[in-house]
């Protein structure tokens, strides 16, 4: 379903702001990697890869990063027998990928469904130039607004906001509509996902190198 809003500040929908502060920007939480094992490892795996000291991946880190997809909470002993090296590599490599950004936030792993936000929309939006800043703030304080992103083409941000229901839904997209600086929007919303978010094409592609 798809819907243009007015464009005008005098046709604009008011609607109640949100209270509560945004907490889902992708930037929020430091990036999840697997506990420790709790046992010190000395052994110095003469024969396991070092980390590779460009920036980058390889095809050891595909490895490490698809065991940590099919199960996020296990134990660096874990992975390291999945994978085949040692605990003290995979470590190793655990914190270059920390270190490298290559672990998202654990609030990917969350389903906005579950927390009673079944409906999905994207929302592109135009805005005056000079405000764009202060737009993409406003946006940041409403909680059911996923992610920003600045987009080329007629338009300037592409919205992913979560709904409990088409009221919602209504109410959220007037909210935006009312933000000062944005110039028009419009609403999509998403009747069914057909593909996921996922990596794990990529990391096989590497992993097969």
């Amino acid at each position: 379903m798809h819907t243009d809003d007015r464009t005008h500040a005098g046709n604009r929908r008011a609607a109640p702001h949100a209270a509560a502060p945004h907490s889902a920007a992708p930037h929020a939480a430091a990036p999840h990697s697997a506990p420790p094992d709790g046992t010190a490892s000395h052994d110095p795996a003469p024969h396991d890869p070092a980390p590779p000291a460009r920036m980058g991946l390889d095809g050891h880190d595909a490895r490490l990063l698809l065991a940590l997809a099919d199960d996020p909470r296990a134990t660096v002993l874990a992975l390291a027998e999945t994978v085949g090296l040692s605990r003290n590599t995979v470590q190793a490599r655990l914190a270059k990928l920390d270190r490298l950004g290559a672990l998202d936030t654990f609030e990917r792993r969350v389903d906005p469904a579950a927390l009673g936000y079944p409906l999905t929309a994207f929302v592109t939006v135009r805005v005056v130039q000079r405000e764009l800043a202060a737009v993409a703030g406003a946006l940041d304080r409403v909680p059911e607004v996923l992610e920003v992103h600045g987009i080329s083409g007629e338009e300037d941000l592409l919205v992913h906001l979560v709904a409990r229901d088409a009221d919602d839904l209504y109410r959220i997209a007037g909210h935006l509509l009312a933000i000062a600086g944005v110039e028009r929007t419009s609403t999509s919303l998403v009747m069914r996902s057909l593909v996921g978010f996922r990596t794990a094409p990529l990391l096989r592609r590497l992993r097969d190198r």
